[in-house]
């Protein structure tokens, strides 16, 4: 009896103790990134330089006067409306380095595979440095929350880009991964609509649109309420890569826009309302000093590993940007995934610690 009542003082003790542990709000967690978007545009607008440069922005006229104003805070704010109102609000923002608020990748490589495992498995593993469609064999952090009580077949995943299936390992993990166009079987007359929208319209970047990508997931969870989603974009990467500044503007835009519908329609539903933490983040960043190297990124290019991290949720208080000096890395994601809904992540390879200040109230 003595020894029962110890053991209930000290896990007391250590809920109250250990941020990881204590009670928290969140019972759900929304993750979306922005493929290769970088820092720059989130935080300062619309880069001069790249505007006025026709080599990269062919439709100038539009996009000055969508997205450009007299200071880089107004820019910000009409590129990025949902991030610099209500996440600004609410919620926190990461990654301006003019604040010495530095977040970078952990991993050597600086493009997709080896930033979006480093994002889902907590472990910048070296030996992951390529694209190519290989079944990831570290354990990522949407596999480790499905086999948790209450969320078993409650974990989804959205992609544009065809490899995440392999990233997140669908074979073995097995949660839901929904990619470029993957047949969508189920019994809903919005996902059948989609479902055949996917198939039929044009492929301007060889994978179905972001738009698609987006309704897809958000029908899903209308139709059956995942704990957890995650939602991959990819345009604004394809567009970089190819030069075409402007493009990569608007997807962007149009990404901000479909996050805020997504955050409207989490508010608008009493299963998710005041109990979803969503975080948004890239896999990987751009280069800048040389303005050129905008179009690119690796591990020749130093830039490229600079990173950026949104979060709002109610167990975050709201600070909008973040103006500490701090270093955060990307590998912390994971563990502050599980860590939101009272877990703590392991797998079968070293996890990096959470972002402990996201977590403190």
């Amino acid at each position: 009896m003595k020894r029962s009542i110890i053991c209930l003082v000290i896990t007391a003790m250590v809920f109250c103790t250990n941020p990881l542990l204590a009670q928290r709000k969140t019972e759900n967690v929304v993750i979306v990134t922005l493929d290769g978007l970088r820092w720059q545009e989130v935080f300062k607008g619309v880069d001069p330089y790249l505007l006025a440069n026709n080599k990269y922005t062919r439709d100038s006229g539009f996009i000055a006067e969508k997205f450009t104003a007299a200071t880089p805070a107004e820019s910000r704010a009409k590129l990025f409306p949902f991030l610099w109102s209500t996440i600004q609000q609410w919620g926190r923002l990461y990654g301006n380095r003019l604040y010495e608020n530095d977040m970078n990748v952990a991993n050597r490589y600086h493009f997709s595979y080896p930033g979006y495992n480093e994002i889902m498995t907590g472990y910048p593993d070296t030996a992951v440095n390529s694209n190519d469609k290989i079944k990831n064999k570290n354990e990522n952090v949407l596999a480790f929350l499905n086999k948790q009580k209450g969320f078993t077949g409650k974990v989804a995943a959205f992609s544009t880009w065809d490899v995440f299936p392999y990233i997140l390992n669908k074979w073995r993990s097995g949660i839901y991964v929904n990619s470029d166009t993957d047949t969508l079987h189920f019994n809903n007359s919005n996902l059948s609509l989609i479902n055949d929208m996917q198939f039929l319209t044009a492929q301007p970047l060889n994978v179905r649109p972001d738009i698609l990508t987006y309704m897809a997931a958000r029908e899903y969870m209308k139709a059956y309420q995942p704990r957890v989603l995650y939602i991959a974009f990819d345009e604004t990467d394809d567009f970089a890569h190819g030069g075409m500044y402007d493009q990569y503007l608007k997807s962007a835009h149009a990404e901000d826009a479909m996050i805020h519908d997504l955050w409207n329609y989490i508010q608008s539903n009493p299963i998710y309302r005041n109990k979803t933490t969503l975080i948004i983040t890239c896999d990987h960043g751009r280069g800048d000093v040389n303005k050129d190297n905008w179009r690119n990124h690796g591990s020749r290019i130093p830039e490229s590993s600079q990173i950026w991290m949104a979060a709002m949720g109610p167990d975050i208080t709201p600070e909008g940007e973040v103006k500490t000096h701090m270093q955060l890395y990307q590998e912390q994601i994971a563990a502050t995934i599980a860590a939101l809904l009272g877990f703590h992540f392991t797998a079968n390879h070293p996890v990096a610690k959470p972002v402990e200040q996201l977590l403190q109230k």
